[in-house]
């Protein structure tokens, strides 16, 4: 469903503006015009005085039903980096498993780049077909070969779900392959699920800057495609002696108009920013009281081998840059040991890492929400607790 104006009977009075909460309506040439950010509330609607706005609903037979269910199968995009399957492929895959006996349909993976060995680790994690491509365009990452080939074979083997990882990888060229499919892609999804009766997949994201969770569908369109966030899925289940298909894919034709030279990881003080392969996050929010308290952090962190987090507080003034964001606005993360300094514990931030093996909180504020969450907690003041971390880290390093 969507709206649209009658421009025969809009006057261009402006009332639809006046009440309209997304700033979504314009008046051009003397006529209203709904643009991009209409949530569909429908508030302007009753507000027309001359009736001009109404709804436009969509055509429900678009798609006919039988090619609905001529698409079966769920899909993994198992990205690499340096030749190394990230980590966010074998949790698709323990929850594509999932979808997969849901539907009573198989679950593939997708693999461009890395080695045949690594094509049959993923038959392993779970994937009972491999789609495997390891001609050398794909070892450097670039957009256009790797949507013009996923596009290739979803166009051929056409499969009801496709996942891929909510990464810088996955957010660059998932938008390109579902363009060229026509369908839909929901990004960033923190659950999935999936109506068994109508094979429509519940995908779930945090909306409004985190205040909701919006569940959305693509009930006309095939493929269903999400990127789905590293770390809130559990990994799937590795099975040694498990055998599956590995489907060779030829890369003819396929052409990149770009080359990538070098890669170079992002660090700050020598502290890698990788926050979701991190086994240890150091993370600081508003009661560092400015850009100085981080600085304590990274050496925290330098000498834990670990990195650096932020709550949305800190970020938002400036004291650190977003990439270090943790929570339902930032990078959910799974570490070994999450130590949270100064931070309150907000239920967008705790959304970010509450699953961590173990959390440490240092506040002042003994009611602080934190503390719900932590497995260890310190009340005191964290410009006392951390530089005597610090000074016992060192003595037991030899003063390093």
């Amino acid at each position: 469903m969507s709206l649209k104006i009658d421009k025969t009977k809009c006057m261009g009075c402006g009332a639809c503006i006046t009440v309209c909460p997304y700033d979504a309506i314009v008046i051009e040439e003397g006529v209203a015009r709904i643009g991009e950010y209409c949530q569909l509330c429908q508030a302007c609607l009753s507000s027309c005085p001359e009736g001009a706005i109404m709804e436009r609903k969509e055509d429900q037979a678009a798609v006919p039903s039988e090619d609905l269910a001529s698409w079966r199968g769920v899909w993994v995009f198992a990205e690499q980096r340096e030749g190394r399957v990230a980590p966010v492929a074998f949790e698709l895959l323990g929850e594509g498993r999932k979808l997969a006996s849901a539907r009573g349909t198989e679950l593939s993976a997708v693999l461009f780049g890395a080695s045949r060995n690594d094509a049959a680790e993923l038959v392993k994690w779970g994937a009972d077909k491999v789609y495997y491509c390891g001609d050398d365009i794909f070892r450097g990452f670039a957009d256009e070969p790797n949507a013009e080939l996923l596009s290739r074979l979803i166009s051929k083997h056409k499969p009801e779900v496709v996942l891929a990882g909510a990464t810088a990888i996955g957010r660059s060229f998932l938008p390109r392959v579902a363009a060229r499919l026509k369908t839909g892609l929901t990004a960033d999804c923190t659950s999935l699920d999936i109506e068994t009766d109508t094979g429509n997949l519940i995908q779930t994201r945090p909306a409004y800057g985190g205040n909701i969770m919006a569940s959305i569908l693509s009930p006309r369109t095939r493929p269903q495609m999400a990127t789905v966030r590293p770390k809130v899925m559990k990994t799937g289940r590795y099975e040694t002696g498990r055998h599956g298909e590995i489907i060779d894919i030829d890369a003819a034709g396929i052409k990149a108009r770009t080359r990538v030279l070098e890669t170079i990881k992002a660090t700050e003080s020598g502290v890698n920013v990788n926050l979701q392969e991190a086994d240890v996050i150091i993370s600081g929010g508003r009661g560092l009281k400015g850009k100085e308290g981080f600085e304590m952090l990274k050496e925290l962190a330098r000498l834990l081998n670990g990195t650096v987090g932020a709550s949305r507080a800190a970020v938002d003034e400036g004291w650190i840059p977003y990439c270090h964001q943790v929570g339902q606005t930032g990078k959910t993360v799974c570490p070994k040991l999450y130590i949270a300094c100064g931070i309150s514990g907000a239920v967008q931030h705790l959304v970010g890492m509450q699953s961590s093996d173990v959390i440490v909180a240092i506040n002042k504020n003994p009611e602080a929400p934190i503390f719900s969450a932590a497995t260890y907690g310190l009340v005191g003041d964290l410009n006392e607790v951390v530089p005597l971390l610090i000074k016992k880290l060192r003595e037991r390093k030899g003063g390093q």
